[in-house]
């Protein structure tokens, strides 16, 4: 999975698709997290409070995706026509827009202009529920098993990056693996220094001579690999279950209207059902898929090789319910407070409840912004969807 940076997930875009929404310019803005958090705050402080109280019953919504391989299966299940038969089993309309790049997809969210959109669970906190947008995380859809890594020429440890500048997306999920990986090898960010690079820069930059390490991801993280000399000294897969990508609503919106739940919730396992049964089925969503997001099937086989999905939706309830997630928030809000993403005004890393898949909230139960909520993913597993 890729270091899903909180501003620029993808930078693939298909102007032909009709349900792309594209952004002010062709290449994201390099927007820092802390200006992105300061325009958000106001707003979402001022209605946070209200969001989840109330909102109406509806028949029509708007879930936003961007690119990465854990969420081409949204654009599959559009193309398909998945999404709109569970869409009239449950009476409503669910239109699926991919929006050419992520933090504009989170952004809009946050805006209300979307339902929901496919986020990582660091930039689900860091985002809307530090702004106070009251989200609840409805699929668990996969973890990076490897789709995330460091990079580095001429070294061989993490140890090799002492006294290196690191290139990476800065206050990104990729900025936390370097984080986790210093730390485990009794390092910090003092023994390196951060160099705030766009994604969109990053495969040209590591090619520059001056440039040593970086912190990307797939498919970035395979093309800077095969750079002479280059080896990846860390990756996600030392750090299983850390880096999640979800599907998150607005919860005022989702207790109105289970019937969205419902129905984003079984277009997605059914999808899941193709992906992991050999056969046409499974070819052809593969295919679809690698076409969509600029690669071929054996690119597409590759990523997905190093991302754990949770193909059964048993196994998300159970991931969801363990105590491992509890621990994984705990060690992102920690990060998120210490790089000054949870806002001015957070006084400690548990400034924004999170309520985890057991029932169990961590930080300030007063200011639960974030769930993890199973009541859907376990009726999939039930078959009772």
């Amino acid at each position: 999975m890729p270091a899903r940076s909180l501003f620029t997930r993808a930078l693939f875009t298909r102007s032909t698709s009709t349900h792309t929404v594209a952004t002010a310019s062709a290449r994201p803005r390099r927007v820092t997290r802390r200006s992105l958090l300061a325009s958000l705050l106001l707003f979402g402080f001022v209605l946070g409070s209200t969001v989840a109280d109330a909102a109406p019953a509806r028949t029509k919504f708007k879930i936003a995706w961007s690119i990465y391989v854990g969420w081409m299966p949204w654009d599959y299940a559009e193309a398909s026509g998945i999404v709109q038969k569970w869409g009239r089993k449950y009476g409503i309309e669910i239109d699926v827009v991919q929006v050419n790049d992520y933090v504009e997809s989170v952004k809009l969210y946050d805006a209300g202009q979307f339902d929901g959109v496919t986020a990582t669970n660091m930039d689900s906190l860091t985002i809307p529920a530090a702004s106070g947008v009251d989200t609840t995380a409805l699929v668990i859809g996969d973890f990076s098993n490897g789709n995330d890594g460091s990079v580095l020429k001429n070294g061989r440890t993490v140890k090799d990056l002492k006294g290196r500048k690191v290139n990476l997306v800065e206050l990104s999920v990729s900025h936390y693996l370097l984080a986790r990986a210093l730390s485990m090898n009794g390092m910090s960010e003092r023994d390196i220094t951060v160099v705030n690079t766009s994604d969109a820069d990053m495969v040209g930059v590591y090619a520059t001579p001056a440039v040593t390490a970086a912190v990307t991801w797939n498919p970035l993280l395979s093309e800077i690999a095969r750079t002479p000399r280059s080896t990846v000294v860390f990756n996600s897969s030392q750090i299983p279950g850390e880096i999640i990508d979800l599907l998150v609503v607005n919860t005022a919106t989702l207790r109105a209207n289970p019937a969205l739940g419902k129905a984003l919730t079984g277009a997605w396992y059914e999808i899941m059902a193709r992906m992991s049964t050999p056969g046409a089925a499974r070819t052809a969503s593969i295919t679809h898929m690698a076409r969509a997001s600029g690669t071929d099937g054996a690119g597409c086989e590759a990523q997905l090789r190093s991302t754990r999905m949770f193909y059964r939706a048993a196994d998300a309830v159970a991931f969801a319910r363990s105590p491992a997630l509890g621990n994984t928030m705990r060690a992102v809000a920690n990060f998120s407070f210490s790089h000054g993403l949870l806002g001015q005004g957070a006084r400690s890393a548990d400034a924004v409840g999170i309520q985890l898949g057991n029932g169990t909230v961590i930080g300030n139960r007063n200011n639960v912004k974030l769930r993890f909520n199973t009541e859907y993913m376990a009726m999939a597993a039930a078959g009772k969807l």
